[in-house]
């Protein structure tokens, strides 16, 4: 007998989700907990979201669901590992490196190592996009004033950037 969605195969364990889970149209999925971005004081951010929609061992990547309320913005960080980033829903815009990138629904964006982004939504809808990242992966940095009054040397970038 083929198991079905809420059973699970005898060989995979059992805290594994169900191989298919629904999405509910409004940006949410069966069996998926809808979590803070980061904990409260640990960084600068403004109304973001975060979903775990896939991780398996065997994958050696995570897949998630980021969402930037109207207004909001994720962190300006980086570190060594990449991202791979598709929009989902709505337009806003990110800073890679030193470029600010506008975004709308299904571009698609890489964010290479050791390079300082950010994502922010626009003021009217929210910024809903899945990133990919590896399973293991170093902390985020925050910039030093120094860097950061580095990037604020390019107009563009500084208007762009919250922290």
């Amino acid at each position: 007998m083929t198991p079905t969605a809420d059973e699970h195969h005898p060989n995979e364990p059992t805290e594994a989700p169900a191989p298919h889970r629904r999405h509910d149209g409004a940006y949410r999925w069966e069996q998926v907990e809808l979590l803070a971005y980061k904990a409260e004081g640990t960084a600068p951010f403004r109304d973001v979201t975060r979903q775990v929609l896939i991780e398996r061992p065997e994958l050696g990547c995570q897949l998630r669901y980021f969402e930037v309320a109207p207004g909001g913005h994720s962190t300006l960080e980086r570190h060594e590992h990449v991202h791979g980033v598709m929009v989902l829903r709505g337009r806003g815009a990110c800073l890679v490196r030193d470029t600010v990138i506008e975004l709308a629904t299904n571009d698609l964006v890489t964010v290479p190592p050791m390079t300082w982004h950010q994502f922010r939504a626009g003021d009217e809808e929210p910024l809903g996009f899945l990133c990919m990242v590896n399973a293991e992966r170093d902390r985020p940095i925050l910039p030093t004033d120094e860097e950061l009054a580095d990037l604020r040397r390019d107009p563009v970038v500084a208007a762009f950037i919250r922290t």
